[in-house]
């Protein structure tokens, strides 16, 4: 497996709730991110994780594109939630690689408005 296949891979399992073996897999144990609202270590990220399915659990995530440079992998996705009166969020993940395990993980959201001006959209 590629370092795109592993990146949508670790997403989509972390998003179908299966954080557990998405972390195995994926993540090193030396892992950080970026994340602002959470600690920046393994075991919180993690822990957000499986809250997060554990409130939001019938969302989905939907990979639009995936970029490779080096160890780096950027993957730009919408998430659909669950409710229907919570809007899509678009969200840029930029992970980086050392060998086959993600070490370093920034995240981006940005809450999609059903209103949008914008005619060419999000995506």
């Amino acid at each position: 497996m590629n370092k795109k296949e592993s990146a949508v891979k670790f997403l989509t399992l972390a998003s179908a709730g299966e954080v557990e073996d998405a972390y195995a897999r994926f993540i090193a144990m030396d892992f950080i991110h970026h994340n602002p609202y959470f600690k920046g270590d393994r075991a919180s990220l993690k822990a957000a994780m499986a809250e997060a399915h554990a409130t939001s659990p019938n969302k989905v995530f939907d990979v639009k594109r995936v970029l490779e440079d080096g160890d780096f992998v950027v993957t730009h996705s919408r998430v659909v939630r669950g409710d229907p009166s919570d809007p899509d969020v678009a969200v840029v993940h930029i992970f980086k690689f050392k060998g086959d395990k993600v070490i370093e993980l920034w995240d981006l959201g940005q809450l999609l408005s059903k209103d949008s001006p914008n005619e060419n959209g999000p995506f």
